[in-house]
């Protein structure tokens, strides 16, 4: 009889813990805290894209974008994935440009940050990708060939 009062004793009915659920927010709603970085790239320039949370600073090689920039156009390009997916002002951008010309790295900053905004979501891949902001430009200059004048000219033929 003494064993059946310890086993009572011993067990003890305690509420089960609620489980704690937290709602997903919505994509207006969200916090962006992660950092995302890619890699760019248009003819033979190549950009290295980091963006953190912060208030839309784009710095290019150690300057602003405009500074780097010298044209109103290629600041356009370089900032026209944040109007696409509507990020604008959201994320501070660190970029690493080599190679080719200014219009070749703006090229490849704005590709270099379309893939990193890609990373967020399927939503905003979506987008970027409709928008044609995924494909790398692959046009590079064709190099010039031994034995020829130029990439595809040839020097003048002569029978005699």
């Amino acid at each position: 009889m003494t064993d059946n009062l310890d086993i009572q004793s011993l067990v003890t009915e305690t509420p089960a813990p609620a489980p704690v659920v937290t709602p997903i927010p919505r994509r207006d709603e969200r916090v962006f805290t992660a950092t995302y970085s890619a890699t760019g790239r248009r003819k033979c320039s190549t950009a290295r894209v980091i963006l953190t949370p912060g208030a839309g600073t784009i710095i290019i090689n150690e300057k602003p974008v405009a500074q780097y920039l010298p044209i109103e156009s290629l600041v356009t390009m370089v900032t026209s994935p944040f109007v696409v997916t509507q990020l604008a002002g959201r994320f501070d951008v660190r970029v690493n440009a080599q190679g080719g010309g200014v219009s070749g790295q703006a090229g490849a900053v704005r590709h270099g940050i379309a893939r990193a905004l890609s990373l967020i979501d399927d939503a905003t891949r979506k987008q970027l990708k409709a928008a044609g902001m995924l494909t790398r430009d692959a046009r590079e200059k064709e190099r010039k060939k031994y034995g020829q004048a130029g990439a595809r000219k040839k020097f003048q033929f002569s029978k005699r």
